[in-house]
């Protein structure tokens, strides 16, 4: 995949502007069924410690076992189904690009992807520049096997203190859908700041837990409000915030980054806006949001915030019909923030 160019940028208007409604749209969502299945596998490494695999299972899903807790969306394959999509989301926004950073330019040697999930991007990124070294990490250990020769995962904790000697540091440092499972921002973007070579840049792309429309239709899903509310409420409380992307920019420049730029997108839900990019976004947002609202909602409501698991699954259902209600414009503002240490 290559560099998105400055012209090539999609019909996708950033956060100044209002998405044009499509009147000729019907509303329906039938076209989520062809979207197709993901492509990433979940072959485990022999090589780890038993513990790190002892997943554990709660309300049906799967979830990390390395620092149990501290992550509470689940790891199984219709998880990682799910964020296969946001790859494919984030891919499309950028015009078939993984990055805004000038890396063409940078001619990166050493790569680390914070939080990788399926390890996706940095295979796919491994295209681009095959000469680089690419580490991805996460708290479980759900990437394939058979990988590229240029890239390696293992698991870790992104919010414990980073080891990387300084030969091994970093050219670019990328991350993405952190949102939830950090505790400390400016932490962690410090502990990125040191592990950077001079010149080097961090970049990171994210969506806050937040539903909004230019035209006030939110008013027409007051179920999703309520949710969206209570999953703010829920990270709040265990002290991973899930609505605050519109700091980290600064948060950026207070650790020391300089030339820190800013691009955000609105992302809409359905296809409800003009334009064949949004609509092909707002299709895929759609399924992936509505593959999310469980992963999202199992363990915050019922871990985090005393649901019983009989008011969580009417909550999920309620959202669900929310979510397909045709005369609600929504989005969500999806983030690209980078900046480099001088």
């Amino acid at each position: 995949m290559s560099e998105p160019t400055p012209g090539s940028r999609m019909e996708q208007s950033q956060s100044d502007a209002a998405l044009v409604v499509d009147a000729e749209n019907t509303g329906d969502f039938d076209g989520d069924s062809a979207l197709g299945d993901s492509v990433a596998g979940s072959l485990l490494s022999a090589s780890l410690a038993p513990s790190v695999l002892d997943y554990k299972y709660e309300n049906g899903r799967r979830y990390h076992a390395y620092h149990e807790g501290k992550y509470v969306l689940p790891n199984d394959e219709q998880e990682q189904d799910r964020l296969d999509m946001l790859h494919h989301i984030f891919c499309l926004i950028l015009d078939g690009g993984l990055y805004k950073a000038p890396l063409v330019e940078l001619k990166p040697q050493r790569i680390l992807d914070m939080g990788t999930g399926t390890g996706i991007w940095p295979i796919d990124l491994s295209q681009d520049f095959p000469e680089a070294t690419i580490l991805g990490n996460d708290l479980s250990a759900i990437q394939p096997t058979w990988v590229p020769p240029n890239v390696r995962f293992y698991v870790d904790d992104l919010e414990s203190a980073w080891a990387y000697p300084e030969a091994e540091h970093f050219d670019y440092i990328h991350g993405r859908a952190l949102i939830g499972s950090i505790t400390h921002w400016k932490q962690l973007f410090t502990e990125a700041f040191n592990n950077l070579k001079p010149g080097g840049v961090l970049e990171i792309q994210e969506y806050p837990c937040t539903v909004n429309s230019d035209d006030d239709t939110t008013k027409l899903v007051p179920e999703m409000m309520k949710w969206v509310e209570k999953l703010n409420e829920g990270c709040d409380i265990i002290k991973k915030p899930g609505n605050n992307a519109h700091l980290l920019k600064g948060y950026m420049e207070e650790v020391g980054f300089v030339d820190v730029k800013q691009e955000i997108y609105k992302v809409p839900i359905g296809k409800w806006a003009k334009g064949r990019k949004n609509k092909e976004l707002g299709l895929f947002y759609h399924a992936q949001a509505v593959d999310s609202i469980e992963a999202l909602t199992l363990a915050l409501y019922t871990r985090v915030l005393g649901f019983s698991a009989k008011e969580t699954q009417v909550t999920i259902e309620q959202v669900k019909k929310d979510l397909r209600h045709p005369k609600a414009h929504l989005y969500v503002p999806f983030y690209f923030i980078w900046g480099r240490k001088p």
